[in-house]
């Protein structure tokens, strides 16, 4: 019944980003909750002392009543992770054919994903880039921070060409604590530019997952005449038919996929192909599993 709850086309319907994201996530963990293959656990395991910035929501205000000190409850589980989330809202994403567009099942998943870490405390940061780096936000805990994450995706526009090369040399320059980096692109660039700007955050020790969003029709088109085909970010046009679209093209696509998983993994990047119609909780789980494997 969970499994509705992540459907793009059923989250296009809602018209509230924030509550998008509190749809998937809740019915993702009490989707995990019934599964014997995957744990979630957020149970209390001991106090700290409270630190100005804390969230005052998590003090034990009945220590604080016997003894007039301030803690907080931790979790298992809690590991002040800093996530990173780097959204591509390059003019390649304004694409669709069915279902919903690149840009906005990238927004489910990218709000989706924020609001999962912010339930696990972690720390969340936000980048969103076309040729330039257009939103930023520091990762922080704190309350308001996934508020302006939150934010930031939700306005976050196609623009103009990609330049992976600026959001990644900014990040890198900002980058104060290791964590998880999660990339979310149609990444329509050769794949040995893509992992050549990415691995340098994997060598410098963090977790990074690349989240690649394409349209069905960019996987496998089905043509029944000549199109002329724009280039949403060049504004080139090319003539295809048919017979291309049908024995050529498949083979360029899956060659570049290929080289994106293969390059990826060599440089020890996780790799995950989403396409717009597939439900949210693979790329949830993926984005869990290397959360807790930093436990």
């Amino acid at each position: 019944m969970f499994q509705r709850f992540l459907d793009p086309k059923i989250l296009a319907g809602i018209a509230n980003l924030e509550l998008t994201a509190k749809t998937v996530v809740d019915g993702f963990i009490s989707g995990l909750h019934r599964s014997p293959d995957f744990g979630f656990s957020q149970e209390f395991a001991e106090y700290r002392p409270y630190v100005p910035g804390d969230d005052l929501r998590y003090v034990d205000w009945n220590v604080f009543a016997r003894a007039d000190r301030l803690y907080l409850k931790r979790y298992r589980g809690e590991t002040n992770t800093r996530v990173t989330i780097l959204l591509d809202r390059s003019a390649s994403m304004r694409f669709q054919s069915t279902g919903v567009s690149k840009i906005d099942y990238a927004r489910f998943l990218a709000a989706s994903l924020a609001y999962l870490a912010h339930k696990q405390r972690d720390a969340i940061g936000f980048i969103g880039f076309d040729d330039e780096v257009r939103d930023y936000v520091e990762p922080s805990s704190r309350q308001g921070t996934w508020l302006k994450v939150l934010y930031g995706i939700d306005h976050a526009e196609p623009g103009h060409r990609t330049d992976f090369a600026k959001p990644f040399f900014l990040f890198q320059e900002m980058l104060r604590r290791r964590g998880i980096v999660l990339v979310l692109s149609d990444f329509f660039a050769p794949p040995e530019e893509i992992i050549r700007t990415v691995a340098p955050l994997r060598h410098r020790g963090n977790d990074v997952i690349l989240f690649h969003i394409l349209d069905p029709a960019e996987v496998r088109p089905s043509l029944e005449g000549p199109r002329i085909l724009i280039d949403l970010e060049t504004g080139q046009e090319l003539e295809v038919s048919p017979e291309y679209a049908a024995g050529a093209y498949p083979a360029r696509i899956d060659a570049h996929l290929e080289a994106m998983r293969s390059q990826a993994q060599g440089a020890g990047i996780s790799y995950h192909l989403l396409e717009t119609g597939r439900p949210l909780d693979d790329a949830l789980r993926e984005y869990l599993t290397v959360r807790q494997g930093r436990l």
